[in-house]
């Protein structure tokens, strides 16, 4: 806790160098500037050797940095991580098959809705839990096709480990990974249907996302046909067997090269800095000096009570406290707003106020596009933000 948790009113002197603490799009790689994105392909058909090639430049350039298993094939698709998994669950999901959908946060609840009322999947388990917590994962049969978060964007709170699926289990996993990916290590082997967008972990431009099938995951795309219609940009058949072309950079609809190149430079930064392994490490430092922060500070508690939940990218936080306790709803609910616009008018940090659907809380993005020495700068002016919002 620094002098300002103590009550002192004085502004804190250093801001961060770079304010950017949004949670998607998170922030730009340290050095980034538009001069370091390649323009070649700009103006060319994606469908022209030059744009086929960045294309599969990036898919290649995230097999390499993720570990991704030879045999598996990744996707560039249309709409974003939600475009990526809605066409994973539309094109895998079978009514005739057992199917569990696990949610413990907004985006999570959201494929909850589309199996329930757009699927109207009949043989369908569903899991839930509070912001924070988890549910109970080892209650789901193997039997079962899986559709989970990895890691909760909106609640801070992540899956400890995947003990609860077994090798060679006989469903399906669909896994959103979006706020993981690149910050926490994918058990590849358990995992059939990976999705994820560039403008999370990686901070680059959004729009596209990004599928990626184990074998088992194209044997049921392949042997499967949905009953229900599918709108063009879920198809990824071609006659009986999967277009393996959406797999080599030939997209489904057209793709911005600009955000292309965008995301070529972060993977670039990427694997200069050291890859994946450094890009993790990067996240647990700055999720460990906001933690020790957290708990250093009476008025605040991590969302995820569970140290073993808790995430190393979007660190949620609510308060507590008596003063904070004996206000109304509506406002315990301004307090992070109020917290936010004035260390927005101050040009300290954006975009830091917890999602519009969680508790009210603060939730501050640590992956590794975010410097240390911006997250010690920031801290203090939080606490200095809260006195001011608490005293008037």
């Amino acid at each position: 806790m620094t002098e300002y948790a103590r009550g002192l009113a004085h502004e804190p002197t250093l801001k961060p160098e770079r304010p950017f603490f949004s949670s998607g799009p998170t922030a730009k790689f340290p050095g980034w500037s538009l001069d370091k994105l390649k323009t070649e392909v700009l103006g060319r058909s994606h469908r022209s050797a030059l744009g086929k090639n960045r294309l599969k430049y990036a898919i290649d350039l995230s097999r390499e940095l993720l570990g991704i298993p030879d045999d598996y094939l990744i996707g560039i698709m249309p709409a974003s991580d939600t475009g990526a998994i809605e066409a994973a669950m539309w094109s895998m999901l079978d009514p005739a098959r057992p199917v569990t959908v696990a949610a413990w946060e907004s985006f999570g609840n959201i494929w909850i809705q589309d199996a329930v009322k757009q699927l109207k999947l009949p043989n369908l388990q569903v899991l839930t839990a509070d912001y924070g917590e988890i549910p109970d994962l080892t209650t789901i049969p193997q039997r079962n096709d899986v559709v989970f978060t990895w890691n909760g964007t909106t609640s801070g709170a992540k899956i400890p480990n995947t003990d609860w699926l077994e090798p060679g289990r006989e469903g399906i996993t669909i896994n959103d990974a979006t706020s993981a990916i690149f910050a926490m290590e994918m058990d590849w082997s358990k995992l059939d249907a990976t999705t994820y967008s560039w403008q999370k972990v990686m901070g680059s431009e959004a729009q596209h996302g990004m599928l990626i099938l184990s074998p088992k995951a194209v044997e049921r795309i392949e042997s499967y046909d949905p009953a229900w219609p599918l709108p063009k940009l879920f198809r990824m058949k071609k006659g009986a067997k999967l277009n393996r072309g959406i797999f080599e950079g030939e997209t489904i609809n057209t793709p911005s090269m600009l955000a292309t190149e965008d995301y070529i430079a972060a993977l670039e930064w990427a694997k200069a800095i050291g890859g994946r392994k450094a890009l993790i490490e990067r996240a647990d430092a700055n999720a460990k000096l906001v933690k020790d922060w957290i708990e250093a500070t009476p008025w605040l508690r991590n969302m995820a009570s569970d140290p073993a939940l808790q995430t190393n990218t979007g660190v949620c936080m609510v308060f507590q406290g008596d003063w904070y306790d004996s206000l109304a709803e509506e406002d315990k609910a301004g307090v992070p707003k109020k917290i936010v616009k004035l260390l927005e008018e101050r040009a300290v940090g954006y975009d830091f106020n917890g999602y519009r659907d969680a508790p009210p809380s603060l939730r501050i993005w640590c992956g590794s596009t975010v410097e240390q020495e911006d997250l010690k700068r920031l801290l203090p002016w939080i606490e200095w933000a809260y006195e001011k919002v608490k005293n008037g």
